[in-house]
């Protein structure tokens, strides 16, 4: 109220000031149709409005109950309103000055804006329009219109600018009415051709017009704050969908950490039981090789001596002299066969063996099948006893073998019951003869995929490029293996070689020597096939590497080792390279290459894309993991993109 008071004490005594009462009038304006109040009311949180733009918006919301439209405060029922008096006085008041202080501005606009002449003279300032003969005239010109009785009846005004658009063009006469039904204004004259419309005058009809438009700016201004509102919620909406985000990348991190923590856990224990029986072998075969060489020492004193008898030549001597012979000659030497499949070590082959396989058909499946493969699986027993009632593994191994199978007693020369001396009367039994050494086992076979030169498969075999893109797949580049020299566009999907070198963070899986990338998507099963489009393709090759390809040194180009396959094209020298060997190859000159992945066939082909399929090369090889696609850009200006495809 005291606010309130101060506005009225400030209205009497700024009387005649413009620039006060301007300031005073935006004081005095509702805030949700801007304008000055009109019989103002003030809700019980203090702010004032007008009490038809707050019943009208009150009206509208009444499904989300009452609230203050300046502040938001909530009402939990309709207040009570009362017409707010002393601010009212205070808006008559300022109104009148206002008032009166618009109409002398509007004139004064009027006459610097517009200059409107005498329609007689062309020359002077018109002074007066004449509505009845639709013309304007100067002071001198205007006379007749004054002092003639004749023009008596006719109507002056204040100079009109718009005349002519008051003039109705058909009959030339001012237009008085507005037809409603051909929404148009007209004249007297027009009346006779609208006598079955309905009209009213131009004045009702823009008064009416203004109220509609001041409804229609209280619903946009109300409707403009109601999505404000929304959009806020959205943005908090946003802002907790962020956060959900994180945690359940934090939860999945979790799980996933655990995993793997535990496979690696069983991966030292495996190690490390490998380490042991490594040892434990080393350990025994070192005493054994002892033990031969202290026999060997043996027989060679026993050799010297001998040598030392005959070579005296004094047959007496040699008859007189007793040499016994040590006990290690009548054993066969041998090596020992070594044998590291202990029961606990193949165990851990045959888990690791089964949780791999079960593992890569779990996660084969869409995420939504796991879960269910996943839960038919019972959890298994720490110990499962056959029917004997032992305690044993589910896994089915030979627990016959001994960790080092040695026949030591005949190997060392230390004597056994049955090959000790022969004692009088012992000459019917059979000495044991040495065992035959154990056989060792045969090397495993060489497994690594070796390029081997394969004919040209027919184009006639594929028969269009529709038959490819059956098994197309959506390929992305992974910044993170990206070379400081490649930048990355268009959506990860084009790779150019950079003049200066990118800002990439260090990443143990980027490549560093040479300027290759990698894709984020590898394959180790079924077919996938992709097609790359090549920009000044001199200098680049493209083919598939797997993670575990060397990151840093020499080695790490593609097809100079064993974990990658690639074609180069080195200048106008097209070739296919693996592990160091090198095909030449004919070159088609293609600018898009397309690229099949037959994981389970075991084969890679490389295919020229024209106006029709030409295979370039294939290799045939099993691969041992996942390979991922790979490209090596090194020459600037040279850039490979990623073609999207559809089948």
């Amino acid at each position: 109220m005291d606010s309130i008071h101060a506005l009225k004490i400030g209205a009497d005594k700024m009387g005649g000031q413009p620039s006060s009462l301007s300031s005073l009038e935006e004081e005095l304006t509702c805030s949700i149709c801007l304008s000055i109040f009109n019989n103002p009311v003030t809700t019980p949180c203090g702010h004032n409005f007008c009490l038809s733009c707050l019943d009208l918006t009150w009206n509208d919301d009444v499904a989300l109950g009452y609230s203050c439209p300046q502040c938001r405060t909530h009402f939990y029922a309709k207040p009570t309103l009362h017409k707010n008096t002393v601010l009212s006085t205070v808006v008559d008041t300022v109104s009148k000055s206002l008032k009166g202080k618009s109409q002398d501005e509007t004139k004064g606009a009027a006459l610097d804006s517009t200059v409107i002449f005498c329609d007689t003279c062309m020359v002077s300032k018109a002074s007066k329009t004449c509505l009845t003969c639709m013309v304007s005239y100067c002071d001198s010109h205007l006379r007749p219109h004054i002092e003639n009785p004749v023009f008596h009846g006719h109507q002056l005004t204040e100079p009109l600018p718009d005349l002519q658009q008051r003039i109705c063009k058909e009959h030339h006469k001012t237009l008085e009415f507005f037809c409603k039904d051909h929404n148009k204004c007209i004249c007297g004259a027009c009346l006779h051709s609208h006598l079955t419309c309905k009209f009213t005058s131009l004045d009702c009809e823009i008064a009416e017009k203004e109220k509609n438009y001041k409804e229609k700016l209280v619903t946009l201004r109300r409707q403009i704050e109601k999505t404000k509102m929304v959009v806020f919620e959205m943005k908090g909406q946003q802002s907790s969908l962020r956060d959900s985000v994180a945690n359940s990348k934090a939860a999945l991190e979790v799980e996933y950490r655990v995993m793997k923590d535990l496979i690696e856990k069983d991966e030292r224990e495996a190690m490390n039981l490998l380490e042991r029986e490594e040892q434990s072998a080393q350990t025994r075969i070192q005493s054994l090789m002892l033990k031969m060489t202290k026999n060997i020492e043996e027989m060679s004193s026993c050799k010297d001596q001998i040598e030392s008898v005959l070579a005296q030549g004094q047959r007496i001597t040699v008859l007189q002299c007793t040499i016994e012979m040590p006990q290690s000659v009548t054993f066969t030497p041998h090596v020992p066969g070594v044998n590291m499949n202990s029961k606990q070590l193949k165990m851990y082959k045959s888990s690791a063996v089964s949780l791999k396989k079960y593992l890569t058909d779990v996660l084969s499946l869409p995420v939504e099948k796991r879960v269910q493969m996943l839960n038919a699986v019972p959890a298994p027993d720490k110990k499962v006893e056959k029917k004997t009632g032992k305690p044993d593994s589910t896994v089915a191994v030979s627990l016959d073998e001994p960790l080092l199978t040695l026949a030591t007693d005949q190997i060392v020369g230390v004597a056994s019951d049955d090959n000790r001396p022969k004692k009088p009367g012992d000459g019917n039994k059979k000495s044991s003869k040495p065992p035959k050494p154990p056989k060792l086992r045969d090397p495993p076979k060489n497994t690594s995929c070796v390029p081997k030169v394969v004919k040209p498969v027919n184009p006639t075999e594929v028969t269009n490029r529709h038959n490819l893109l059956q098994d197309a797949a959506v390929l992305m580049l992974d910044a993170t293996t990206a070379h400081k020299r490649i930048a990355i566009s268009e959506n990860f999907t084009k790779a150019s070689v950079s003049e200066e070198m990118m800002s990439y963070p260090d990443s143990p899986a980027r490549f560093t020597v040479c300027s290759q990338v990698l894709c984020s998507k590898g394959f180790s099963k079924g077919r996938h096939y992709w097609e790359v489009k090549l920009t000044s393709s001199n200098f680049c090759a493209i083919g598939v590497a797997s993670s575990s390809i060397e990151r840093k040194g020499p080695t790490s180009k593609l097809g100079r080792n064993k974990e990658s396959w690639c074609i180069e094209w080195f200048n106008v020298k097209l070739s296919a390279w693996h592990d160091q060997r090198e095909t030449v190859l004919e070159n088609p000159s293609s600018s898009r290459v397309g690229v099949l992945l037959d994981c389970d066939g075991g084969s890679l082909t490389f295919y020229s894309i024209s106006d029709r399929v030409y295979p370039i090369y294939t290799f045939s090889c099993r691969f041992s993991e996942a390979v991922y696609p790979a490209f090596w850009l090194f020459s600037s200006g040279t850039a490979v993109s990623l073609c999207k495809l559809t089948a």
